[in-house]
């Protein structure tokens, strides 16, 4: 692909356009090929790589005036049918007739993009066909609209007597949004610190000002954005650009003419003094202190980020200023114990035309404002006097050295993602990627000028007077302020119609209805063939051997590009009940608090300086064949340059030999920031911890489960960041390290070059006779242990027999699964559901199938949620979800809709074909090196028992799914569990079958 790329000269014609620069960039292995249209002046990136994961996207420059959503609103609408694919929602029937890696849409600040990424030419063309076409000519019906932004419709549409309310996918998307806290901050800090053009709005639009939308706005907001002359067109892979161009040129382009796009952004007028504002949101339920909930930053403008080397320097003087323990911002604030955490969109911010830094702190009580703004401008001042250690300059070089080594399956869209600011405001998206020359002039300016990068935080913290304080602070009564805002532009949208107006409201209702329930005809949509499928999957290598003795360690041999990878299981059989839910706590400070003679700064700077971090995390994994059966274990996984391998490995034995636990302060900073961080993520995962919950009471892992990734876990480390006294949580830490952190029962793996293997035997065996055996014999807790070994057969075997991984998995024989229905109450607008179903480990079509042939209609299209659908377990838990929603027993009677549906087999043999094609889409997802032989590792899953996983899928059909769907589906064949999180709800209050929390 490079050598193709190369070959292309400046000046050259291709198929309406002219090359305009060809450029090599070594480091990450790719040939930058810049063109530009001729008659209508698209400009155009192609990245020549040796990856078959080729992306494509389209990015216009969008710069809304106001909070109605209009350029988030298009960017659903415009994929709802389109001239050439009139049907209803081309972009959803598409996720079924292809194999996809990667399909979405999104709404920056000042642009929107439109990316999807595959691995098959003739898909990429059936894509890219319907991408040109949504984005060019685009129906943007007016039903689609009112579907996708708001409309007015009676609660019941069938029932012109209910109420009026608004409705529409994108009006409760937003509201689901702005319930975190943390969005609703850094929303108002954009605006704020850049008043003056399209920054001061949101894009993505408010709940209160998206009604004031008009579907006539919203066509014009397409005309004047979505043209060539505004448009940038990006391609990534290994297939031919010539066939991209001419694709390109001959359903798009060649339509238009020439147009002068006005959507430059203006450059912000500098302010003469900082300004200050405050701003309220919600209360947080789970906040450890409720009286400590106020958050407050200072944001410094700095420089425009078109200009890229400065840009470079100050987004690494920000990881030098706020990133880790030794961080002059870390100490400063977070160690003071003033707040939990740094404030929301803490750092340096490039997405704006000129970029931003922000540093502050959240959960901190309101007295204490002028304290954080004192230690902030303290902190300025030391840092402009004493600069930064060469230690720590030298460790977040490292850190982009390895991250420019390690390769990702999604690399076309992380460079999409990361290009895509600066070129919309005219940078030079080449300049960009070529990241080795700006290290190398970095080094240089620190060698000519020791105190280059202190002159930098004088010019832009110190001196610069466009600064903002922002402080927010919870209202009692914030949601149902929003609510009662709400009510009243609801009642004036009402109270202004005509008689003839609310008649044509109802009919309209019912046509909508009528026309979501309307069966599809996508008949003029590109599709692939289940016949395009590979039939075979190709098989990895791997070789197993034991080390000091009895230990397995797996090696696969990769083209890791000079980066180490090693992972270890270590399980929980033998650890006391008692001890188990602080396991999550454990495994989150194990690497952080220090270790043999390293305190826990000292340790952080090691692990940065030669690793590409250290982590560890709980391993639940519920068996493929069996229910009740799972494996419980902590997993440790790491990377590491290979000249670092003997450090990495030598750090990894201190933390299992001489893990400290003495430094009590420092662990009391940690538990406060984790639970921060658990309360922050509740509204934005609603739907996995209501699946969580429902699951709990099916399978003996579910209760594990919950305790440690559930809301369980979130309420425990509240519960832990009140105590005053923390040393009795601190003493939990030690007596787990001694069940965990030993050779007892634990296996390794390793993913390296193959020329690597060997040194990085010797070094994991040398870590393995280094750690500790218990000197007895630990007795399981629970006695029903069962070993099950997966049998690695190497090829052209040295060795008479296959070497054996053995897991050892636990059952319950007392187990037994029963129903529950658990509403957590919530200050949140709308719910997050989840129910979920004792089934067999191959419902994974029917899921899919369920999907996109009912619930997506119901949840989504009629329901107004921002999503819903089923899923499969690799266990066999079947679940339904919804996400972001405005209903909420209306929608668990949905799910009972489609399992009916499902039982009455109402769909065609394309329907299950196209479930196969998404089904096969995630299944044949691109694999990393570094993640190559991982489901034999972690899972026990062997290439043999995927390949006849595979003839399994591909052999479904018609009577199997209902088959299914009756046997273990329909209501009372198997136990099932159901979870809200949401505001309050009469309807469950009157219930007595559930449980409030």
């Amino acid at each position: 692909a490079n050598e193709r790329a190369l070959q292309y000269r400046v000046g050259e014609r291709i198929h309406g356009f002219t090359v305009e620069q060809v450029t090599a960039v070594p480091e990450l292995f790719l040939t930058a090929v810049k063109l530009s249209h001729d008659s209508t002046g698209a400009r155009y990136l192609h990245v020549a790589r040796e990856d078959s994961n080729n992306l494509f996207s389209i990015q216009f420059r969008t710069t809304p005036m106001d909070s109605t959503g209009v350029p988030h609103i298009l960017e659903h609408t415009v994929l709802c049918g389109s001239q050439k694919y009139p049907c209803r929602d081309p972009f959803f029937k598409m996720l079924n007739r292809s194999l996809s890696t990667f399909m979405n849409a999104f709404t920056a600040s000042d642009y929107t993009l439109y990316p999807f990424s595959t691995q098959n030419p003739k898909d990429f063309q059936n894509l890219l066909s319907v991408y040109l076409d949504a984005a060019f000519f685009p129906c943007l019906r007016q039903l689609d609209f009112w579907q996708e932004g708001w409309r007015l419709e009676h609660e019941n549409p069938a029932d012109p007597q209910t109420p009026l309310v608004f409705k529409g996918v994108v009006f409760n998307e937003m509201k689901g949004a702005f319930v975190n806290n943390e969005r609703i901050y850094a929303q108002h800090l954009q605006n704020k610190i850049l008043p003056d053009h399209t920054y001061s709005v949101v894009s993505g639009g408010d709940p209160l000002c998206i009604p004031d939308l008009t579907w006539e706005q919203l066509k014009q907001f397409h005309a004047t954005h979505y043209h060539p002359s505004n448009s940038r067109f990006f391609t990534y892979g290994n297939f031919p650009l010539e066939q991209h161009l001419k694709q390109i040129h001959e359903e798009a382009l060649v339509k238009f003419e020439r147009i002068e796009s006005n959507t430059d952004i203006p450059k912000q007028k500098l302010w003469e003094k900082p300004r200050e504002h405050s701003v309220t949101c919600g209360l947080d339920s789970f906040a450890a202190d409720p009286s400590k909930q106020t958050t407050i930053s200072i944001s410094y403008l700095l420089t425009d980020i078109t200009d890229t080397f400065e840009t470079f320097t100050l987004s690494l003087l920000s990881s030098l200023l706020v990133d880790g323990p030794n961080s002059p911002f870390y100490k400063a604030l977070i160690e003071s114990g003033v707040g939990t955490d740094f404030s929301p969109d803490v750092g340096f911010n490039g997405s704006t035309r000129e970029a931003y830094f922000s540093v502050g702190l959240q959960g901190i009580a309101e007295k204490d404002i002028g304290t954080v703004k004192q230690i902030i401008a303290r902190t300025v001042d030391e840092v402009i006097e004493k600069g930064f250690e060469e230690d720590r300059i030298e460790a977040l070089l490292h850190k982009i050295e390895i991250q420019l080594k390690h390769q990702s399956t999604s690399f076309g869209l992380a460079l999409t993602s990361y290009i895509a600011s600066c070129w919309n405001q005219d940078g030079d998206p080449v300049e960009l990627l070529k990241i080795a020359d700006k290290v190398s002039w970095f080094r240089q300016c620190l060698k000519e000028n020791p105190t280059f990068l202190q002159e930098k935080v004088k010019t832009y913290f110190k001196d610069n007077p466009h600064r903002l304080t922002l402080s927010m602070t919870p209202e009692e009564d914030y949601h149902d302020k929003q609510a009662k805002m709400e009510a009243e532009k609801l009642e004036k949208k009402v109270n202004a119609l005509s008689e003839a107006e609310k008649k044509e409201i109802f009919e309209k209702g019912l046509e909508l209805i009528a026309l979501q329930s309307k069966p599809q005809d996508t008949s003029c949509l590109p599709a692939l063939k289940v016949s395009d499928i590979e039939p075979k999957i190709p098989f990895t290598v791997l070789e197993t051997t034991l080390a000091a003795d009895e230990i397995p360690v797996q090696y696969c041999a990769q083209p890791t590009n000079g980066v180490v990878y090693f992972r270890a299981v270590s399980s929980l059989n033998t650890l006391p009940e008692e001890l188990k839910p602080y396991v999550p706590l454990f495994c989150n400070v194990i690497t952080k608090m220090g270790c043999g003679a390293l305190d826990y700064r000292e340790q952080a700077q090691k692990i940065e300086l030669k690793t590409g971090g250290m982590s560890v995390s709980p391993h639940i994994i519920p068996d493929d064949s069996h229910l009740d059966v799972y494996e419980q274990g902590v997993l440790f996984s790491s990377l590491c340059l290979d000249r670092n391998l003997p450090d990495m490995m030598h750090l990894w034995s201190e933390i299992f030999n001489n893990p400290r636990f003495e430094e009590e302060e420092h662990f009391r900073v940690l538990v406060k920031k984790t639970a921060q961080e658990l309360s922050n993520g509740v509204p934005d995962c609603g739907h996995l911890y209501a699946s969580i919950r429902a699951s709990k009471n099916l399978t003996p892992s579910g209760e594990l489960q919950e305790m440690f990734s559930g809301m369980d876990q979130v309420k425990l480390m509240k519960r832990i960041a009140e105590m005053s006294d923390i040393k009795p949580i601190l003493r939990k830490l030690p007596r787990i390290k001694k069940y965990l952190l030993n050779s007892d029962n634990i296996r390794c793996s390793v993913n390296a070059a193959p020329q690597q293997i060997s040194e990085a035997s010797k070094e994991v065996e040398k870590f393995l006779k280094g750690i500790s055996r218990s000197k007895k014999e630990r007795k399981p807790v629970r006695p029903h242990v069962i070993e099950k070994s997966s049998e690695v057969k190497p090829v052209g075997s040295e060795m008479p027999t296959g070497l054996q991984i053995t897991r050892k998995l636990v059952n319950d024989p007392t187990f037994k699964p029963c129903q529950m229905k658990t509403h957590f109450v919530l200050p949140f607008p709308v719910n997050y559901i989840g129910e979920c179903i004792r089934t067999v480990p191959y419902l994974r079509i029917l899921a899919r199938l369920m999907t996109a042939k009912f619930l997506h209609r119901e949840i989504r299209e009629k329901g107004g949620a921002y999503g819903g659908g089923a899923k499969l377990s690799h266990n066999g838990i079947f679940t339904f979800y919804s996400y972001r929603d405005p209903n909420s027993l209306a929608t668990l009677k949905t799910f009972e809709k489609a399992v009916e549906w499902a039982k009455s087999g109402e769909f065609t043999e394309q329907d299950i074909d196209e479930a196969k094609l998404a089904v096969f889409a995630a299944v044949d997802a691109p694999i990393a090196p570094s993640d190559k032989g991982m489901d034999h590792f972690l899972y026990g899953i062997s290439d043999e028992m995927k390949q006849s996983h595979r003839e399994q899928l591909f052999a479904v059909n018609s009577d199997n799914l209902v088959d299914v769907s009756n046997r273990y589906l329909a209501v009372g064949k198997s136990t099932r569990g159901q979870a809200v999180l949401g505001p309050e709800n009469a309807d469950i209050t009157k219930d007595p079958s559930w449980v409030k929390r």
